[in-house]
């Protein structure tokens, strides 16, 4: 291909002063990184992540200039692995894709083979970025938990931060997989949005935000997954019924976890980390079959919002806020 092609990308820039600049620039293929296969993005979504790399968080990304985006797909234009042609539709999230290495808000990535995933043939693009790390997170969420025995027999399952990308995703997908679902949040305008993602019961944050210290509490959820962190996973926990698990997957409230082990000793809970980004491929293409198949989330489109390229820097700041809701998606 061309590798002087110009194209369009986010470009965030550190300056002297020590803030960070968001444009919309000109980029050459020949700026992207050395990889074995180049795509076309037709679609980005947005991650929290993504808007903490934008902002300069050097634990996200270290290098600037530098262009976020955690996930992307599209087509693949240019290929030197034999696992790929020119042509075929493929989905990249994760492993170092706009954390270190240039990411998918700007029209072509150029990536290693090993992080490319076949697109599913039941799985439209768009529908795969809705979906996003997000979809993935909460798919692989309850992959881990049926793994440790969970089943939709035992007892509804608490989803919370469940306006939020993740938490969005979750309810869909435990719906989806015949699970009753618990949505807890703040919005209290988010009941409808919930409702038609398939939430059975709609709860306040404070439901899933034990202030008495007890170390255990009568149980309520047969297993959770927790978007949130803090002691919104600690009640999590306690508040879980006898070999229950919960799926600790954010940590937008805090990252510390203070509670006691009896949990654990005396009600056999799971807390079950889900790191998505470092999945390894076979479990990453099982993933997004089921999410293209059993677990996949009906009317997913609408829990979409399609905006340009240019629109990001808005919704950057809009998810730093907490006031997104569902799923933000680029489309080129």
């Amino acid at each position: 291909m061309n590798r002087s092609t110009v194209f369009n990308a986010l470009v965030v820039r550190e300056l002297e002063n020590g803030q960070f600049s968001r444009e919309i620039e000109k980029k050459k293929i020949v700026e992207l990184p050395e990889g074995e296969v180049i795509v076309k993005n037709q679609f980005a979504g947005l991650n929290y992540k993504d808007a903490l790399s934008a902002s300069g968080h050097k634990g996200i990304s270290r290098n600037f200039p530098h262009t976020p985006g955690v996930d992307a797909c599209g087509v693949v234009e240019f290929s030197k692995s034999s696992e790929f042609k020119e042509g075929d539709q493929v989905i990249v999230t994760g492993y170092d894709l706009g954390m270190n290495t240039s990411g998918g808000f700007q029209e072509y990535i150029s990536v290693p083979a090993a992080w490319v995933v076949p697109k599913p043939e039941s799985l439209e693009l768009k529908e795969a970025m809705v979906y996003g790390t997000a979809g993935f997170t909460a798919a692989l969420s309850l992959y881990k938990m049926e793994r440790m025995g969970q089943t939709p027999e035992m007892g509804p399952v608490l989803v919370t931060g469940a306006t939020g990308g993740v938490g969005s995703m979750a309810v869909g997908v435990l719906a989806k997989a015949g699970y009753e679902v618990i949505a807890s949040t703040g919005k209290k305008d988010a009941e409808s949005h919930l409702k038609k993602l398939g939430a059975t019961q709609i709860v306040d944050r404070a439901f899933a935000n034990d202030e008495s210290g007890r170390p255990l509490l009568r149980s309520q959820w047969a297993g959770a997954v927790d978007t949130v962190g803090g002691n919104t996973l600690a009640t999590c926990v306690k508040g879980c019924q006898r070999k229950g698990s919960v799926a600790s997957c954010g940590l937008v409230a805090s990252h510390e976890l203070n509670m006691t082990v009896y949990p654990f000793l005396l009600n056999g809970i799971n807390i079950l980390g889900v790191d998505s980004a470092e999945t390894d491929m076979e479990l990453r293409k099982k993933i997004w079959n089921r999410l293209s198949d059993n677990w996949s989330v009906p009317n997913l489109l609408d829990f979409g919002q399609f905006i340009p390229l240019d629109g990001i820097i808005e919704q950057m700041d809009l998810i730093l806020k907490g006031r997104t809701r569902g799923r933000v998606v680029v489309a080129f």
